[in-house]
């Protein structure tokens, strides 16, 4: 047997060009995205162009030629082998499916998904998106080719390739976390093999505008850039002047210096800004107020800016061996004043309508700056051991991560309008249903606060040394065994200002192991059982966003005890199948799974203090998928989850049976599409989940929550001629009032997009 390039299959020719020129990609977690094939001749470069015209520039190189919803190989080189033959389970959605899909934001990209729901965070924390995958906590599992993606920003979708959600524990690959998952948005490269210009000029409904372009030029033979540009407006659907605003650009520069040494350059830049109010609420029956005005005051931000800076370079020793370095620097700034809304009572002291029942307003307010460094170095090497072909990858990482929290000083100027009771006893405060009953006048203009930005309140860091060694090994043309473990060296320390002006130092330090083993059988050339079993941990405070409160990931414990804390740590167990049918252009996959998550933190309500690994929770489920093309004019992406999650421990006994908070037991994605001519095609989306109970992450969930709901979506696009198309969607057809999640109190429940349409003209020169 003789060892073949670094990642091969029997279709390793026609796709080594494709993934030579997305060398910058950098793998998942602590691997940077080395090409996928080593041998990079003039014959094999020719091809590719000419695959790349007949595919009329649909430049993905992990996509099936053919099938656009179905992604061949992950983007993580790490994954040596097809995604078939991969035993895990992975969701990947290529461009062409989020194109398809309306969807741009990442947040509304993956709440579509089966097994994923959206969380919120502590007293309706603001700070960007936050995700739940499989029952757990995600919101710090987000990676950018590869590297983890810190801070709580906003996401969105205009210079990715694909997105990849990896399911189920997996810290080997992702290091700390990733108890539920990961998710890893492969970004768009700069290639020598092709030329384009493609503008994307969208309008619609709500004062919708988006404009996108996307060029990629070779300069020489050895040199190439792409750019791709963003702009886009919104108002909220139906929730106006609640707004939403994108301005982003995603520069790409590779240089091929000689045969085996490649560099890659790129730079990323996204300014998200919204004025959002945080939805409705719920009451202890789960019934959500479904005809809330909207309260979003004038002076109301959202405000998400980030930059990232990527160096690669890439040498191949032999066809067999190649090592791969890469640096990112990136800086992150998140900040918030936002207006919640909550249903009560007018108190019996208040003047105008004793009793009355009443809708009034709270802020909201943080920041949060994110500094961050990482260094990777990968070694693939693919040799032949005792008649068998090993791929192995020998990986280590070096980040830091700095994060720097507060709030700001608000001041209400705005006269008061009612009596309302709180924790402190009555006071006066701001009510947009007035003792009539109706609307108040001026609604936006009620509060008119006065904002200053307030003290740093913590002060996180945390060190990370990582090694790994990973070996995918054919023991038999049948047989496949992946293995896999790491070690995370971390320095932690958090210095947090408590209410009392004194500061708590926390500091300490410990080494996570983590690892994984899969075990492939090929019924057939096209068809696989497999086995895996991997695992994860995660530390105490691991979270960056909360400070000194146990809950939502925060820290628990005092400074004294905090070093005595295990990790959190998880185990899955799946049995899947894959199969590729219809000559691969459609992708099926089925598994069934059980997550232990044991040693949790848990905090009770507001204490900072928490208890040292007294939780344990378990998911068990069912998740199936496909996606590709089911006849030359239909293709699909599907997939659905059937899950049931309980607690098993707990510092309450009361909590121990109850399902997790944030979980929909069951969920379902459909997105079908139609080529009825050569010009002409349409299709649509249907997208469900159960009822959704309130409460912290990795706690027994209250008994109340957000409702089941269906959404439908349609599209349609017609091809002028081989330059010239227009894509129609219209989202959300049967104006359907559904809520994603809530906070544990029933409040800030968040309204999905109410009916919105727009059309997309794109043009490519």
């Amino acid at each position: 047997m003789k060892p073949g390039s670094l990642r091969t299959t029997a279709r390793a020719v026609s796709y080594a060009p494709q993934h030579a020129r997305s060398a910058l990609a950098l793998g998942l977690s602590a691997s940077l995205m080395s090409p996928l094939a080593m041998a990079q001749d003039e014959e094999l470069f020719e091809l590719d162009t000419l695959q790349i015209e007949d595919r009329t520039l649909e430049t993905n190189p992990y996509a099936e030629p053919g099938a656009p919803y179905k992604a061949w190989t992950s983007g993580d080189a790490r994954k040596v082998k097809p995604l078939a033959d991969t035993p895990q389970t992975i969701t990947v959605l290529t461009e062409s499916q989020i194109e398809d899909s309306g969807k741009s934001d990442l947040k509304e990209i993956l709440a579509a998904q089966p097994g994923i729901t959206l969380g919120t965070g502590e007293n309706g924390n603001a700070f960007g998106d936050r995700y739940v995958i499989r029952g757990h906590e995600a919101r710090s599992d987000v990676f950018v080719d590869g590297l983890r993606d810190p801070g709580m920003t906003t996401r969105e979708s205009f210079a990715l390739e694909q997105v990849e959600v990896t399911k189920g524990p997996s810290s080997t690959f992702a290091g700390r976390g990733s108890t539920g998952g990961a998710v890893n948005g492969i970004t768009k490269q700069a290639s020598t093999g092709y030329a384009f210009n493609k503008l994307d000029v969208g309008a619609g409904t709500d004062d919708y505008r988006r404009i996108t372009l996307d060029t990629n030029q070779p300069i020489t033979d050895d040199v190439a850039m792409r750019v791709n540009l963003l702009h886009a407006y919104e108002e909220v659907p139906d929730r106006g002047p609640a707004d939403r605003e994108r301005n982003g650009a995603a520069v790409s520069g590779r240089y091929q210096a000689t045969d085996k040494l490649d560099l890659v350059a790129d730079y990323y830049f996204l300014s998200a800004n919204d004025n959002p109010d945080l939805g409705s609420y719920v009451d202890r029956d789960s019934n959500p107020n479904d005809d809330i005005p909207v309260y979003v005051q004038n002076e109301d931000f959202l405000a998400s800016d980030v930059q990232a800076f990527t160096f690669q370079a890439g040498y191949d020793f032999t066809d067999n061996v190649r090592l791969v370095n890469g640096t990112r620097y990136g800086t992150t700034e998140n900040d918030y004043v936002v207006t919640g809304a909550r249903g009560t009572n007018r108190a019996a002291s208040d003047p105008d309508a004793p009793g009355a029942e009443t809708i009034s307003l709270s802020s909201h307010d943080g920041w949060q700056e994110v500094e961050y460094l990482a260094n990777v170095t990968n070694l693939h090497w693919d040799t032949e051991l005792a008649g068998q072909r090993h791929q192995w990858v020998f990986s280590t990482e070096l980040s830091r991560n700095k994060v720097q929290n507060g709030g700001y000083n608000l001041t209400n100027t705005g006269d008061t309008n009612c009596v309302v009771s709180g924790r402190g006893g009555d006071s006066a405060g701001y009510c947009i249903v007035g003792p009539d009953g109706n609307t108040v006048s001026d609604i936006h203009n009620l509060i008119q606060r006065d904002i200053s930005r307030g003290d740093q309140t913590t002060d996180y860091e945390i060190d990370t040394v990582s090694v790994s060694v990973m070996d995918t090994i054919d023991l038999t043309d049948r047989w496949i065994l992946s293995l896999g473990v790491r070690a995370d060296r971390f320095d932690y320390s958090n210095k947090v200002a408590n209410r009392d002006g004194t500061t708590s130092n926390y500091e300490y330090a410990d080494t996570l192991w983590n690892g994984h083993t899969g075990l492939v059988y090929k019924l057939t050339d096209n068809g696989n059982v497999y086995a895996t079993y991997s695992t994860s941990a995660e530390i105490n405070g691991g979270e960056s966003d909360v400070g000194g409160n146990c809950g939502y990931g925060g820290l628990c414990g005092s400074e004294d005890e905090v070093g005595n804390s295990k990790p959190e740590k998880a185990e899955n167990i799946e049995l899947g199948t894959k199969w590729d049918l219809f000559n691969d252009k459609l992708l099926l996959t089925a598994a069934v799974f059980q997550i232990t998550k044991d040693d949790v933190m848990e905090g009770a309500d507001y204490e900072t203090t928490g208890t040292l690994n007294t939780g344990k929770n378990r998911v068990e489920g069912v998740e199936i998928g496909l996606s590709g093309n089911i006849t030359d004019k239909l293709s699909t992406q599907f997939g659905a989850a059937v899950m049931d999650a309980e607690v098993l421990e707990s510092e309450d006994p009361e909590d121990e049976g109850k399902t997790l908070a944030n979980f929909a037991d069951k969920s379902l994605y459909m997105l079908l599409r139609y080529q009825a001519t050569s010009a002409f095609a349409f299709g649509g989306a249907a997208t469900y989940s159960s009822e959704v109970f309130v409460g912290q992450p990795d706690s027994g969930a209250s008994d109340f929550g957000v409702p089941s709901y269906t959404v439908y979506d349609l599209f349609a696009s017609y091809q002028f001629t081989k330059d010239l198309s227009v894509r129609v969607n219209v989202n959300n057809v049967t104006d359907e009032d559904y809520y994603l999640t809530a906070y544990r109190s029933g409040a800030f429940a968040y309204i999905g997009d109410a009916r919105n349409a727009h059309a997309t003209v794109s043009y490519s020169f």
